[in-house]
């Protein structure tokens, strides 16, 4: 029997804690995460839930505190200093939300390009010229080669620095927010570029927004909440039985290796779920119900029961 291959991105129980002060702050609590070869995935959750924080360890930016967090075959929690360097270089690509950062303001796009190839070292020399115009060309910016940063607008430069992200050959792609200064349709525009080079090129992209509109165009949305992932939204498209294609959406609770789950805040909210709940197995499913609050009096069930108790001594 042939072994599964293992997905481009795993982690499980990552952790991450940050002491500033001298006080302990938790980014990542036991998140889990698995993407598969050439899967594009949005990430979502509000600030400060740790997204930034998951980025910045898959892109080889930082080092988690415990747990598993694998990329492309390479083991980021046991990596030294050169070997994050070469992942850096070798393994990823990574875009900023602000262009400025992506992009070196007085190099032309192709010099920006053959910059980053230069200093990747993956692309041999003698096929640079033609892989950097073979980017411009499948992202549509090919008579753009010549133009500077302030001579582009703000599509055209995340577009360039998608171009760059991909000069060094990468497995995965990460992208922070990259249509986060852009209007609605330039946006579309980009994750639409996104999309033609991962299918093009085997990209698993990972996309941290918080852009309504980005995580629509996706087939799988993961939200991030106190440092886990607690709910996945999967999309498919199928036809009616009029013809018609269309798009559905189902949310997901995750559930995690310890068997803990996050129940939406707005279902906790309409059931007045807090501090316990009752879980009643049945056969095909499992109810929550709303409990005893702390310090609460118990509610009518409890009561029922504590009274029966009594008469029957």
């Amino acid at each position: 029997m042939t072994a599964l291959a293992e997905p481009d991105i795993l982690c499980e129980g990552l952790v991450r804690i940050f002491t500033a002060q001298g006080v302990e702050v938790q980014a990542l609590q036991g998140l889990d995460l698995r993407m598969e070869r050439g899967e594009l995935v949005a990430l979502v959750g509000a600030s400060g839930s740790g997204k930034s924080t998951l980025l910045g360890i898959l892109a080889g930016l930082d080092a988690p505190t415990a747990g598993v967090a694998r990329v492309a075959g390479h083991d980021l929690t046991a990596m030294r200093r050169r070997e994050r360097v070469a992942y850096r270089r070798g393994s990823v690509g990574f875009i900023w939300q602000q262009t400025s950062r992506n992009l070196v303001s007085y190099l032309t796009a192709a010099e920006n390009i053959a910059l980053a190839q230069h200093v990747a070292g993956v692309v041999p020399r003698a096929e640079r010229a033609s892989h950097a115009s073979g980017l411009l060309e499948l992202l549509g910016i090919a008579a753009l080669a010549d133009r500077r940063p302030a001579e582009l607008s703000g599509g055209q430069q995340q577009r360039v620095a998608l171009a760059v992200a991909l000069a060094n050959r990468p497995r995965v792609l990460l992208a922070d927010e990259p249509t986060g200064e852009l209007d609605e349709e330039t946006s579309a525009q980009v994750l639409e570029a996104m999309e033609t080079v991962g299918r093009e090129h085997g990209l698993t992209t990972l996309v941290v927004t918080h852009d309504p509109a980005v995580a629509e165009h996706v087939d799988r949305t993961i939200r991030i909440r106190d440092g886990r992932t607690s709910t996945e939204v999967l999309r498919r498209t199928h036809t009616d039985a009029a013809g018609d294609r269309v798009r559905v959406a189902e949310e997901f609770a995750v559930l995690d290796r310890a068997g803990r789950m996050q129940v939406p805040s707005e279902f906790a909210t309409a059931l007045g779920l807090r501090d316990r709940v009752r879980l009643t197995l049945e056969p095909d499913r499992i109810e929550v119900r709303p409990g005893q609050p702390y310090g609460g009096a118990p509610d009518a069930s409890v009561r029922d029961a504590s009274t029966g108790d009594e008469e029957s001594r």
